[in-house]
């Protein structure tokens, strides 16, 4: 093999040091202090390294990439699978070794990083998905301390952390037992539909230790609450920020988001003005929410895979290779990148879906492989479909499930008139 890159190095990242090779070199270490990675650009700067490879270990390699790139180096961040050392040779100084030969003779391919404000984005949309996630158990806390004083309101209540369970649950903290009072505090519609259900299911033994667990879960949700406002705060920022506060804002009716709903200001707007007016929204079971999820996991240009194959292949989306003499068979990829795991969710919100194609063939599929398969294969239609808008901007129409069943059965007849024709045999017409 040919050498393509002659001023490189390798750079081996851990927890407490930092081993660096550079071609015709020692290797040298570096403590993991911001002081030591200065003293270690200056160490790359001083022998002429043009380009660098490092792994992508945890979250050790974020300000290090940084200085860097800041430099004027050109920095490769690569997937540690790649750079595996042969069983019985490993330490760090040859892994930053190995590292470097491969970067060298260009085997190691790129990870993506995304520029710094997609990478700000992306930090508070994580963080507030693990608030949600947070406060899902302090609502599970919520219904088990119910349930040990035998208050059944989950039974007849489709949330208890709705409108008319909140009400109920506070009132219940402030000290009201009157089971005619706590009724009153519901929802119109839940007095029509299930007045009496919820008196039966008020009747209770209220014990001190249910009701301090109570609000102890109850404290714990709202202080969740309160810290998804403030990244919803923050992303109003970034996004107002990138997409020129939304000024090209579509007068054309948004999709509700159900769940988990942020109070970003004219999110729809920014989102246009960032891709081009291309609205992902005509994508089946993609919200304006969902959209920002995948921004903030993939970015704005899309244009960095060549074909719709190479992203839904980062996606995690398409199947392996794993060929060996005649075995043919697909190979299970490690790892879930999590804008893959985005377009699974909402994969899995169509698969019952009784007017949209891509849930009829999700249906059909999972009656053949299974809903995993069916599932993975979903995702795979949407994001091609996602990929192809952003990029070609093609717009996307729901043919609708009857327009999907006329094409397959297009296709059946095309196949029985060709096994006809093979053999031979007259159909009236």
């Amino acid at each position: 093999m040919k050498k393509i890159r002659n001023h490189s190095a390798g750079i081996d990242i851990g927890a407490k040091r930092v081993f660096t090779s550079v071609e015709g070199e020692q290797v040298v270490s570096h403590l993991t202090f911001t002081e030591d990675f200065y003293k270690l650009r200056d160490y790359l700067l001083e022998h002429k390294v043009e380009t660098v490879a490092m792994e992508a270990t945890g979250v050790y390699w974020i300000i290090l990439y940084e200085i860097l790139e800041e430099a004027g180096i050109d920095v490769w961040l690569v997937d540690g699978r790649q750079t595996k050392q042969v069983p019985g040779r490993k330490t760090d100084v040859k892994d930053c070794q190995w590292i470097c030969e491969l970067h060298s003779y260009g085997l190691l391919n790129r990870c993506l990083v995304v520029d710094s404000d997609i990478k700000e984005l992306r930090s508070y949309v994580r963080l507030r998905e693990g608030h949600i996630d947070s406060a899902s158990k302090h609502i599970n806390q919520m219904q088990k301390a119910l349930v040990v004083m035998n208050i059944r309101l989950k039974e007849v209540l489709s949330q208890i952390h709705g409108v008319s369970g909140m009400a109920i649950i506070e009132a219940i903290l402030n000290g009201e037992r009157d089971r005619n009072k706590l009724v009153s505090l519901c929802h119109s519609k839940v007095l029509k539909n299930k007045k009496d259900l919820v008196y039966k299911a008020l009747e209770g033994k209220y014990t001190e230790a249910g009701l301090f667990a109570l609000q102890q879960a109850y404290d714990g949700y709202y202080f969740y609450q309160n810290q998804i406002s403030e990244c919803d705060k923050k992303i109003s920022e970034v996004v107002n920020r990138i997409g020129n506060s939304g000024s090209g804002q579509e007068k054309r009716k948004r999709k509700p988001i159900r769940h988990n709903k942020p109070n970003v200001e004219k999110l729809d707007g920014n989102l246009l003005n960032i891709f081009d007016n291309n609205d992902a929204t005509q994508i089946s079971g993609i919200t304006d929410y969902t959209w920002l999820q995948l921004t903030s996991e993939i970015g704005t240009d899309l244009t960095k895979w060549p074909s719709e194959k190479h992203f839904t292949s980062w996606l995690g989306l398409s199947p392996g290779q794993n060929n060996s003499g005649k075995k043919n068979r697909n190979a299970r990829k490690k790892g879930k990148p999590r804008a893959g795991q985005i377009f699974k969710v909402i994969a899995q919100s169509l698969i019952n879906s009784k007017n949209i194609a891509i849930g009829a063939f999700g249906r059909r599929l999972r009656g053949r492989k299974g809903p995993a398969i069916a599932i993975k294969a979903m995702a795979r239609k949407l994001a091609v479909i996602y990929w192809r808008m952003m990029i070609k901007g093609i717009d996307y129409v729901e043919h609708g499930v009857k327009m999907y069943e006329q094409q397959i059965a297009a296709n059946k007849l095309k196949v029985f008139m060709r096994l006809a024709n093979e053999l031979k045999v007259e159909i009236p017409v």
